[in-house]
């Protein structure tokens, strides 16, 4: 389904460059959940970034159902580390949630019957009508996966989603996932620094060398 070929990266001028990634080539099936670990600054997030469309690679290419992936592409949906700045205080949860289906021509009504609906399958069906000021961390982590989820997507791209959550709202949202996973037949691509995580999750761990990011080991996790 995602296929990643021989993927660079760098950040700042040409005479000082920082190379961040270096010809990394990953290939993803359908329904697939693959974990990307790494130390810090080895260019995970920029993967996802440029898996995304939301980041142009210097060199290399991503391609998404066999197609170049060159912006955005429909049927992908990422879920950010940082909750509490990518949800908008000013928007009812609801509102939220339901905000990246402006686009599709849906009435309002479908989509907050959407919205709804993605709510009641991370397990926060009453609060609709509240504002993620007004929720724990863990329950606005649940609203950002939430707003994923409210545009049906094969793709999913998660950046460290647990990161600032405490251990055991962690767990369940790991837990969560899985769940989803099995609902909706979903590939996912997670990247984690929690090694326990990644193999709790995952079908294959991709371990990143340090900076520039090169793919280090690809392993299968044969637990059940």
């Amino acid at each position: 389904m995602l296929e990643i070929t021989d993927l660079s990266h760098s950040y700042g001028p040409p005479d000082r460059a920082h190379r961040a990634l270096d010809q990394v080539s990953l290939r993803v099936a359908d329904g697939e959940l693959v974990s990307i670990v790494g130390p810090s600054g080895c260019g995970k997030s920029t993967l996802l970034r440029c898996a995304a469309g939301l980041l142009t690679p210097a060199a290399g290419t991503v391609r998404l159902d066999g197609a170049q992936v060159d912006r955005v592409p429909d049927g992908l949906a990422v879920v950010f580390q940082d909750y509490s700045r990518s949800l908008l205080p000013w928007l009812s949860v609801r509102d939220n949630v339901a905000l990246p289906l402006r686009h599709t021509g849906q009435s309002r009504r479908a989509r907050r019957d959407a919205a709804g609906a993605a709510l009641a399958t991370v397990g926060l069906p009453d609060t609709g009508d509240r504002y993620p000021w007004q929720l724990s961390g863990g329950m606005q982590q649940r609203v950002a996966i939430a707003r994923a989820l409210a545009c049906d997507p094969r793709l999913l791209l998660m950046d460290e989603p647990f990161g600032s959550v405490d251990a055991q709202t962690r767990e369940d949202l790991e837990d969560l996932v899985l769940a989803v996973r099995r609902e909706r037949d979903m590939t996912i691509l997670l990247v984690t620094h929690d090694i326990d995580e990644s193999v709790y999750v995952g079908d294959r761990v991709v371990v990143l060398t340090p900076g520039p990011g090169r793919i280090r080991a690809d392993l299968p996790v044969t637990l059940p």
